[in-house]
């Protein structure tokens, strides 16, 4: 989708009929005007749906423009980790950022898009958490860049940095696989959500390629949070021990975390009995015990692309920072051959 011009003074005064000084003077109230020209400049203003550029008064006042970040949750630190490499670009350019956390207010994104709207910014960082686009969100970039990450919203042409979520997640279960497991189940995230879809995709690859039937692969939806990881797993881990899974690949590390939980807490031990894998590679994955196999996608670099990305977009340059970054798999402890005897 290609983002409508901003208009700007010179096009309202066109449009009214009068001198750019004309316009400058009614919209800051700084010198006389005619009550019909004035009326005339509200108008053009109205039908242009004008807005003064705020990013350009701060340069003129020598002080930071400004973009928004919509991010749907800091306790994640994936999402935290983003938001640090958003904040790290943008003060590298003296830009200041709007930070909107949906689920720390409990109010929708839609809601937040709207706040965002009324700022008047240079453009946005967007992060879905429902991998759906707020209207306000495709109006805003009607008027100036909106760079998602870590997401692409299918039906929408909006520029993203994302990673390669496929490759890792394939790369991750076929190392699973590697190891002799034959009964897996996944641990996925919100349908709705693109990386989710991916992750789903890499893993039934490597099921394929290892010549067996993804459609019996058991797959369990959870939403990205580490409790529901405790609560899939023991849906998956409750049952037989020869008809249980002998391993468990987590679409992120914090159901993974869960998931290492609930076995701890039933007395099922990870690796011997069961394997798990996460996906993100979280500070916190490398310091649990055992140490979690995971995927790791460069969440900091995401943040401070998307924001590079976004100012190249400003400034109306062909952007190389788009597109999928590359993952890799950290090979920790949380993986061994299924136990003796497993089918």
């Amino acid at each position: 989708m290609t983002a409508r011009r901003r208009p700007t003074m010179k096009d309202v005064a066109e449009h009214a009929r009068v001198s750019v000084s004309t316009v400058s003077y009614v919209l800051n109230d700084s010198g006389p005007v005619a009550p019909e020209r004035r009326n005339r400049v509200l108008d053009a203003v109205r039908v242009l749906e004008y807005s003064p550029n705020e990013s350009a008064r701060s340069l003129k006042r020598r002080s930071a423009s400004t973009i928004g970040l919509v991010v749907p949750e800091l306790t994640n630190q994936f999402f935290a980790t983003v938001a640090e490499g958003v904040q790290k670009a943008a003060s590298a350019r003296d830009v200041l950022v709007v930070l909107c956390v949906p689920d720390a207010t409990g109010q929708p994104e839609e809601s937040h898009a709207k706040l965002l709207r009324g700022q008047r910014l240079d453009g946005v960082v967007f992060l879905s958490g429902t991998g759906t686009l707020p209207a306000s969100i495709l109006e805003l970039s009607r008027f100036g860049p909106v760079v998602l990450v870590d997401e692409q919203i299918p039906g929408f042409d909006l520029p993203a940095v994302a990673c390669d979520s496929r490759r890792g997640a394939r790369e991750v279960a076929r190392h699973v696989l590697d190891q002799g497991h034959r009964r897996i189940a996944v641990i996925s995230g919100p349908s709705a959500l693109w990386t989710a879809q991916q992750r789903l995709a890499g893993y039934r690859e490597a099921v394929a390629g290892a010549g067996m039937d993804p459609d019996e692969v058991p797959i369990l939806v959870g939403d990205y949070r580490q409790a529901s990881g405790t609560a899939l797993a023991d849906q998956a881990l409750s049952r037989p021990v020869a008809q249980r899974p002998t391993a468990l690949l987590c679409a992120n590390d914090l159901m993974a975390i869960g998931a290492l939980e609930y076995c701890k807490s039933a007395g099922i031990r990870v690796p011997e009995d069961v394997s798990i894998v996460g996906f993100d590679d979280l500070p916190l994955s490398s310091l649990i015990t055992p140490r979690l196999t995971t995927v790791r996608q460069p969440a900091h670099d995401m943040g401070y692309k998307a924001v590079t990305a976004l100012f190249d977009l400003l400034e109306n340059k062909e952007s190389e920072l788009l597109g999928l970054l590359p993952t890799t798999v950290q090979l920790r402890d949380s993986v061994a051959p299924p136990p003796a005897g497993s089918p």
